[in-house]
């Protein structure tokens, strides 16, 4: 993840043996955390992988070693690590090749270097460094053993761009000289498209060697791609393959990385500029659905209990408890890497903003943080819907990165507000607005359950005419495509292929629109095309949110669009979304919005974003809040014993007559918090440590509303013993 990092499961690679059938069963690839340090007792996260970060050797520990320490302890372990920088000081400095490659590092127009570290640039992928990844990395590891593997942050900062192997690799690319971006539109169009390609190509050739020499060792080898949202990348004016690895034979799925950090960047909506972590959050996990979902790769989804810059415990809290929400409701995703670097949250004290003290996690939140971590390795994928019209998208493409720096003309898109303009005005009134990747638009499922579709040129552009293709077949089965945009960017005339080889268009709008056989008046906004409708709006989507009630007539062309045209239902405004998922409630409510009342879920359900898993009655959730719930009463046999929560994982489950005993595993130095269902109020609780020493402070009340115990007691990974009767 930047600054410091940064699951419907599938059949894992590495199997178990059932000891009394003999027969592999395959092994939970569910949940997972990335690590650059070896097994410590503070870390003992009990995700199922464990994912080592990094070749590197340490003072007396090679990284075989520290493979091993993870295996040791009963982690599958995969690896990752980053494919535009990192650890690779033996190839900048010269000693992998005795030449010094300081110089592959991506410049400013200033000539800096930019740098995620010390003698560690954000490289231009040229051939040395993919060679170096290819037999001082990929090689390694795939000789340790390991055969997923993880490649992190395929980045080029959309600012650089003046190196010398930039320049070559244009020449090569392009067939003509460089040319500076900042000296036009056009230059900075040509500028990204390169950067996208040069990574695009870079993956491409690594991920085609970790297959091949995985297979000349017998081995199958998966690759995947660790990634912020295009969103966010976006935003942060970055530049990044994204979409287009997802039809690489090579890439098998992603992480996406989503947390605090990236959400809580400011969006404008209703003229007002502040952070909106929660529909940041629900924006990006969904740019990475649409991403992948029609190719059906593998998808984790990430989240971080705190951030890389230094805040306080209860802000992390609420932002954690806001992305964590948000990536819970896209129930078609059930894989999660449920933290990275666990060593930076345990075990590191934080500067407390604003002073000099320094504060370690406090035990009421890392207890919080298991039980929300514990949660997710038993979280169902699910084919329930968010609450709300699910068939409102916006159409998004990997080009939307390709005009964010630097401003040309005076045009400019504060905060990328282009895209929130067409997206937030809907989220905020409880539409769970879907974005579409125009790179999947020749899969069918794309398109298949949108009734109305967004489209805007200002912030992106079309990256072939079959986009417009797919987008006229869609609109005359009965589609409704809303066009915005006044199409006065400069980027509407870069050397494109609306304007090259035969085609004279000036915008490539026109292109959709001579495909949808329509010519757009100024005096008329709606047009019937087949079974479908177009409207066309003359204004750029950022002035929808820039400024105060700038939305209504947008909102108002959806809600007939959706209504009228594409006869669907009501267009239902609200100002909550919620999903239930198996036995878990998810449900997040909105400010903002005209409706200020609060939500409410009907009992008996355990809080999981409070540390003591109360059973209330009900649970209200007023707007600006989330909540992640157990409800009791969809427990799936209440007759089972079993625990309903906990902030430690649970082993070795055994129910034989009027008793039930488990082992729970959890980080040492933390707190265990749990719900357990029983047939009746426990006579016997006993607990127990690894050594069979019985624990006489463990804390039990009963309650009778939900015949759930409460148990409480310190952590341990070694394990505690916990045996009830009654």
């Amino acid at each position: 993840m930047k600054k410091l990092l940064s699951s419907c499961c599938l059949i894992a690679l590495s199997i178990s043996v059932n000891a009394q059938t003999t027969k592999p069963v395959p092994l939970k690839e569910k949940t997972a955390f990335q690590t650059s340090s070896p097994w410590m007792p503070e870390i003992d996260v009990r995700s199922d992988i464990a994912i080592v970060y990094g070749v590197n050797d340490r003072k007396g520990m090679t990284f075989e070693q520290r493979v091993q320490s993870w295996r040791d302890h009963g982690y599958q372990t995969n690896f990752m690590t980053g494919i535009a920088w990192g650890d690779y000081k033996d190839y900048f400095l010269g000693k992998w090749d005795g030449i010094n490659h300081l110089g592959v590092g991506q410049v400013t127009q200033k000539g800096d270097t930019i740098f995620h570290g010390k003698d560690m640039p954000y490289v231009v992928p040229v051939k040395s460094f993919i060679e170096y990844m290819k037999t001082a990395v990929i090689k390694r590891v795939i000789d340790v053993g390991i055969t997923n593997i993880f490649l992190e942050e395929p980045e080029f900062w959309a600012r650089a761009g003046y190196s010398a192997p930039f320049k070559e690799e244009w020449q090569k690319y392009y067939g003509f000289p460089w040319k500076p971006q900042h000296e036009s539109a056009e230059n900075t169009y040509l500028s990204s498209k390169l950067k996208y390609h040069l990574y695009y190509e870079a993956i491409k050739e690594v991920s085609s060697y970790a297959k091949a020499y995985g297979k000349s060792k017998g081995k199958s080898i998966k690759v995947f791609i660790a990634t912020h949202s295009l969103v966010n990348y976006s935003s942060w004016q970055i530049v990044s393959p994204e979409a287009s690895l997802a039809s690489l034979p090579g890439i098998d799925g992603y992480i996406a990385q989503v947390w605090t950090g990236t959400s809580r960047e400011p969006t404008y909506f209703d003229g007002q500029k502040k952070e909106r972590v929660f529909e940041n959050a629900f924006l990006e996990y969904g740019s990475m659905v649409s991403m992948t979902a029609p190719t059906k790769r593998k998808m984790f989804f990430l989240t971080d209990p705190i951030e890389d810059w230094p805040r306080d415990w209860s802000d992390y809290k609420k932002n954690y408890q806001a992305t964590f929400t948000a990536k819970l409701l896209y129930p078609m995703v059930a894989d999660y890497e449920v933290m990275p670097w666990p060593e930076r949250i345990y075990t590191h004290p934080y500067k407390v903003a604003n002073s000099n003290e320094k504060v370690l996690i406090p035990q009421y939140y890392s207890t919080q943080m298991q039980i929300m971590v514990n949660a997710l390795n038993s979280m169902p994928a699910s084919t329930n819907k968010v609450t709300g019209v699910n068939g409102v998208g916006v159409l998004m493409s990997n080009s939307l990165m390709f005009q964010r720096f630097p401003t040309h003309n005076g045009f400019e898109d504060p905060q990328f507000s282009n895209f929130y303009g067409q997206t937030l005005p809907l989220l905020k009134r409880g539409v769970p607005v879907q974005t579409v990747h125009m790179e999947n638009l020749s899969y069918a499922a794309s398109l298949k359950n949108i009734k109305v579709l967004v489209v805007s040129y200002s912030n992106m552009k079309p990256v072939s005419p079959a986009v417009h293709a797919s987008l006229t077949a869609w609109v005359k089965q009965g589609g409704v495509l809303i066009y915005c945009g006044r199409d006065d960017d400069p980027y509407q005339s870069v050397m494109e292929w609306w304007n090259t080889k035969g085609n004279k268009f000036t915008a490539p709008s026109q292109h959709l629109f001579k495909s949808l056989n329509i010519n757009p008046s100024a005096d008329k906004q709606k047009y019937n095309v087949g079974k479908g409708t177009v409207y066309v709006i003359r204004q750029n989507p950022k002035e929808f949110v820039l400024e105060a009630n700038a939305d209504t007539k947008f909102i108002d062309m959806v809600k007939q669009g959706y209504e009228s045209d594409a006869k669907a239902g009501k267009l239902v405004f609200k100002n909550s979304l919620y999903l239930e998922r198996g036995p878990y409630d998810v449900v997040s409510v909105m400010d903002e919005n005209a409706d200020s009342k609060p939500y409410t879920i009907k009992g008996p359900v355990i809080d999981l974003f409070d540390p003591q898993l109360p059973v209330l009655a009900k649970k209200t959730i007023n707007p600006g809040e989330q909540a992640l719930l157990y409800n009791v009463n969809r427990v799936a046999n209440k007759a089972k014993p079993q625990v309903l929560a906990g902030a430690a994982r649970v082993y070795n489950e055994k129910v034989q007559g009027a008793s039930y005993s488990f082992v729970a595993k959890s980080p040492i130095k933390t707190l265990n918090s749990m719900r357990v269902l029983l047939p009746a109020k426990p006579k016997v609780t006993k607990v127990t440590d690894s050594n069979g020493q019985e624990i006489t402070d463990a804390k039990t009340s009963w309650d009778a509303s939900s015949n759930t115990l409460y148990l409480g007691f310190a952590n341990s990974p070694d394990g505690i013993k916990v045996s009830l009767s009654w």
